[in-house]
């Protein structure tokens, strides 16, 4: 999910009633409550409507609202979002992975029903007004855990160190929806299809957890992405951050640039700046990964070629205009546009590979970013929100990204510990 290049085609480059009656799911905000966001006020389109209808997500912001709406103070609130968010995110995988009910036609390799649902829920609690009084900061909270729990980024869990190794890998949301609201992100349909799985490789048995992350250029800003990982990182084996890349192509990101090139996020906000982090006297320009990126690119993971990718964009040292550099940054330049561009998907790759380096672990932990193919439709179809060739796309990325893990965990050594 990057802004590359934009004659690529934008689709590939480049995320909470009353207390007395149960209330139906809120599509307009009640007098004095805020607004639905950008992002939110899509839901009422046709295409969300059908995808939630024909995977049986169409409950979950109706009875969420329910249980919101029977909350005597703000403690039994929190309870309740923290107890749904998580429950929606095992309700994906499970779906994802064949447990339980399909709950309608559309295929269950589908990131979509999980995101749409995920917005059903944020606009309850944006619109809602409790008797009991709700203060801003305490509905932010409670935005903030349902994005957490309902992303999976509450639920990484490895058993006891012991043979398996472990591998963290993280998704996105859909993209560009004012462009196609029908879109599918196969980076977050892999985190939901990988999640709690084991994979056989030639160094033995490796456990994946996964998580998702909004495309919302604030939530990288306010540090998501390293409160989610932090804890995780000094612990896992090998990690590595995926995205919606290029057509017909999977990428392993050589390096990361520390620049937001603009491109508006999933709320339709813009930001064109240096990536903000903690400490920014001691920021890099420039991070690089740590992935075996030559073993993976010389394995046979499946249809879709593999390449590793060293461009970036720089102003070269003392300034001038910016230039392309097709086999890396030179001394002293800065940042316009990582291996993985200017958008989300550089910008996760940047900030995790960043923290891997401030806590110590480039020399010993492998990560980096894989980009995946853009995922299409069949040929011709541009009303329908699936099709045969578009859910083959879909398994096939899905299948190859975890080969590509199975690669990358064998040609790496067992971290100490």
């Amino acid at each position: 999910m990057t802004r590359i290049r934009v004659h690529l085609g934008v689709l590939g480059l480049a995320l909470l009633a009353g207390l007395t009656a149960p209330p139906a799911t809120a599509s307009a905000a009640p007098a004095g409550a805020p607004s639905p966001t950008v992002e939110e006020q899509r839901l009422d389109a046709p295409a969300p409507q059908e995808i939630l209808r024909r995977s049986g997500f169409d409950d979950a912001a109706p009875e969420f609202a329910r249980a919101l709406g029977r909350a005597h103070d703000y403690a039994q609130a929190r309870r309740i979002v923290v107890r749904q968010g998580s429950a929606l995110w095992r309700r994906a995988v499970d779906r994802a992975q064949g447990r339980g009910p399909a709950g309608g036609d559309l295929s269950r390799d589908d990131d979509r029903p999980l995101y749409w649902a995920r917005l059903g829920m944020s606009r309850e609690v944006r619109t809602w007004e409790p008797g009991f009084g709700l203060t801003d900061g305490q509905r932010d909270a409670l935005l903030d855990r349902l994005e957490r729990t309902s992303r999976g980024q509450t639920d990484i869990r490895y058993p006891a160190r012991d043979r398996l190794r472990r591998v963290l890998l993280t998704g996105f949301d859909p993209f560009t929806l004012d462009r196609d609201i029908r879109i599918s992100n196969p980076s977050g349909a892999t985190a939901l299809a990988l999640d709690g799985t084991v994979v056989r490789t030639a160094r033995g048995p490796a456990r994946i957890e996964t998580a998702v992350f909004p495309v919302r250029w604030r939530d990288f800003a306010e540090g998501t992405v390293e409160r989610t990982l932090r804890p995780y990182l000094p612990e896992v084996d090998l990690f590595t951050t995926v995205s919606q890349g290029r057509v017909g192509r999977f990428d392993i990101e050589r390096t990361n640039g520390a620049w937001r090139g603009g491109f508006p996020d999933n709320d339709d906000v813009s930001r064109t700046e240096t990536v903000p982090v903690a400490d920014p006297a001691a920021q890099p320009q420039w991070t690089s990964t740590t992935l075996p990126y030559a073993a993976v690119v010389a394995a046979r993971t499946g249809r879709f070629p593999v390449y590793d990718h060293t461009e970036v964009t720089e102003i070269p040292a003392g300034g001038g205009d910016p230039v392309v550099r097709p086999d890396g940054p030179t001394p002293g330049s800065t940042a316009r546009a990582g291996g993985g561009g200017d958008y989300l998907s550089n910008e996760i790759a940047y900030r995790a590979t960043l923290l891997r380096d401030r806590l110590g672990l480039h020399d010993t932990l492998p990560g980096g970013h894989v980009h995946t193919p853009v995922l299409r439709f069949g040929a011709g179809n541009t009303t329908e929100v699936t099709d045969p060739e578009f859910v083959r796309n879909r398994l096939d990325i899905i299948g190859q990204v975890r080969a590509i893990v199975a690669v990358a965990v064998s040609a790496t050594e067992r971290r100490p510990g």
